[in-house]
């Protein structure tokens, strides 16, 4: 393994006393941490840290003191009011504060309701995009969310609402007629309530899905099913959170861009899975 190299070449943003850096993790691998966060992690004072941080990443920022600020589906856990006011007494302490969230902080994060707070309260704060689970957990499984032949569209929904219930203000039948691929975070406990609303608007059955958990890291499991069979494949597979659910012609798409697989020397099961008879084009 290879050092990580020292970060020179360019003036790097200086984390300044009193200001709160929001910034995504990534999925889970640490080599997806982007350069302003492996930066921001060497000059801080304080992390405060989500439960889909990997452990390694905080390693990176010895001198810090570390809060865990975990929030995880029917686990106690700290309030999301609590998390933002606490920021903000560690900010007017003089803290040199870096929020560290899975992910990307503004993609169902609740990246926005601490920026918010901060703002409100006159903390200064710099924003450090991440690369999203619905994004980058698909491509370490193989899927692409886009596909010049599969599909111009994509929607990004929750599997939850603020009271950990399937969300009421979603119009399914919309998503379902008007996205040809569906990405869904947090939809591991209400998949069967998710599946039914796809299919009731018209969705088939025999649909593809795929079901990616832990994401980017040596636990990554990949489920692939079809909407109906969802559920109950779920539940046989033994399968937890945290979770990135495909629904849509884009899952089948692994079936030959299966990259860490064919990594270990297996090789792809299927060259032309969207049944064209014919490999893809090149552009």
């Amino acid at each position: 393994m290879t050092a990580l190299p020292a970060l020179s070449g360019q003036n790097w943003p200086v984390l300044e006393p009193g200001w709160v850096w929001l910034c995504g993790a990534g999925p889970g691998d640490p080599g997806l941490l982007t350069l302003h966060a492996l930066n921001a992690l060497q000059q801080a004072d304080v992390v405060i840290y989500d439960a889909l941080v990997q452990e390694t990443i905080l390693d990176w920022a010895p001198q810090a003191e570390r809060i865990y600020a975990g929030k995880r589906g029917g686990k106690p856990s700290a309030k999301q009011r609590d998390i933002s006011l606490r920021l903000v007494d560690l900010a007017r302490a003089g803290k040199r504060v870096l929020r560290l969230k899975g992910g990307d902080p503004f993609v169902f994060g609740r990246g926005g309701e601490e920026a918010q707070t901060l703002v409100q309260h006159g903390v200064p704060i710099r924003i450090i995009p991440g690369i999203s689970a619905g994004i980058g957990g698909l491509a370490y499984a193989g899927i692409p969310v886009t596909h010049r032949d599969v599909n111009q569209s994509v929607t990004f929904v929750t599997g939850h609402d603020q009271s950990g219930n399937t969300p009421g203000t979603l119009d399914w039948a919309s998503i379902s007629k008007g996205s040809q691929v569906i990405v869904i975070y947090m939809g591991m406990k209400h998949i069967a309530q998710i599946a039914g609303h796809l299919m009731d608007a018209g969705r088939p059955a025999s649909e593809p899905v795929a079901v990616v958990t832990t994401a980017t890291t040596d636990q990554q499991r990949v489920l692939e099913t079809t909407l109906a069979e969802a559920p109950d494949a779920i539940t046989a597979a033994g399968l937890e959170p945290p979770a990135i659910i495909c629904v849509g012609r884009a899952s089948l798409m692994r079936q030959v861009l299966d990259w860490q697989s064919q990594a270990k020397g297996e090789p792809p099961r299927d060259l032309d899975p969207l049944g064209r008879g014919r490999p893809a084009e090149s552009a």
